[in-house]
């Protein structure tokens, strides 16, 4: 079987050595000419991934026929920003009815589908599953132990990749929710960036449960509103995520949180990270459906006020912490508090 991994960010990078290393044939496909020449010259990806050699069976291109045309198994790891047009391509040269995962977190912001909604709307007949945890690159390229979820329909989609991803230091967990698996991957971002903020203030542990847990209550809430299961919330790929997320200088997202906590705004703190932080296109996505919904979200509404409207960071703060109370467990019966 042959395997290919479209974009080589530093996530999709670590899939196609895990692939690999299990034995695979792996395509490693990227847009960019001058990352694949990198690539090429170095063995390694060092926009993305520095100091961890791609292995002896990945096949780096920019030729996206070849990396799926001949592909049982396609991995899709670009932002969602640009998701929609990748899956064009992928779906121009697809092979009906393989098997296709979204291992992008995000929402589409024009439409607010989900990755998998597009992945549907944009290839021909094929098996689609999501993939999504607590999967910090850096950490995982290291060997460090690690564990994810594959959530599909398919059963044979799910032992296909449990088989191509497990190893001795990365587990894969399965599910059959893949709208919760999902929503989830993409809605811990927002709060990631808020510990990242609390964190760079200096704010405590104490400060970051808060926002950890509340978070959840929301995120739970607000996928209760979507027709979701909030009990997906308390798995691996929900608050094992969030609490990954929310606490590691590894994540994209807290690092942002920790640069605008230093008062630069949200185009220069993107500037300086030359990374893309996903939570910043969630966060617009949600905040507009939450309301439209009125669905009760203060760490989003809060989260927006600064991003997006330029308010006080103190200001909010304190908004926040004077805001009505509430019941703490909300999975304990159906209300919505």
């Amino acid at each position: 079987m042959t395997v290919a991994v479209i974009g080589a960010g530093n996530f999709g990078t670590v899939i196609a050595n895990i692939v690999a290393a299990n034995g695979y044939d792996t395509t490693l496909w990227m847009r960019d000419e001058s990352q694949l020449t990198e690539i090429l010259k170095c063995n390694e990806n060092r926009r993305y991934l520095p100091g961890y050699p791609l292995h002896e069976k990945i096949r780096s291109t920019t030729d996206i026929a070849a990396a799926v045309g001949s592909s049982q198994l396609v991995f899709v790891t670009v932002p969602s920003h640009s998701f929609r047009e990748v899956a064009q391509l992928i779906g121009n040269h697809l092979r009906p009815y393989s098997h296709t995962v979204s291992a992008t977190k995000g929402i589409e912001q024009s439409s607010f589908k989900l990755m998998s909604e597009i992945l549907r709307e944009e290839l021909p007949p094929c098996s689609i599953g999501i993939l999504s945890g607590p999967n910090l690159a850096e950490e995982i390229a290291r060997g460090m132990y690690a564990g994810t979820v594959i959530a599909s329909i398919d059963t044979e989609l799910i032992s296909l990749v449990q088989d191509t991803l497990s190893s001795k230091t990365f587990r894969v967990y399965s599910s059959t929710d893949t709208y919760g698996v999902e929503l989830a991957g993409a809605l811990k971002n927002i709060y990631a960036i808020i510990c990242g903020v609390a964190s760079a203030l200096n704010l405590g542990q104490n400060t970051a449960s808060l926002v950890m847990t509340r978070g959840l209550v929301e995120m739970s809430r607000f996928a209760e509103a979507m027709e979701g299961n909030r009990y997906t919330f308390l798995g691996l790929s929900g608050v094992g995520d969030l609490v990954a997320t929310c606490t590691s200088p590894h994540s994209r997202n807290y690092q942002l949180g920790v640069e605008i906590a230093t008062g630069l705004s949200l185009e220069d703190a993107m500037n300086k990270l030359g990374k893309l932080a996903e939570g910043v296109y969630t966060l617009q996505a949600v905040y507009e459906r939450k309301k439209s919904l009125d669905i009760y979200m203060p760490l989003v509404d809060g989260l927006y006020r600064v991003l997006i409207k330029g308010e006080s960071l103190q200001s909010t703060i304190d908004d926040l912490m004077t805001s009505e109370q509430r019941e703490d467990v909300e999975f304990n019966d159906n209300r919505q508090q």
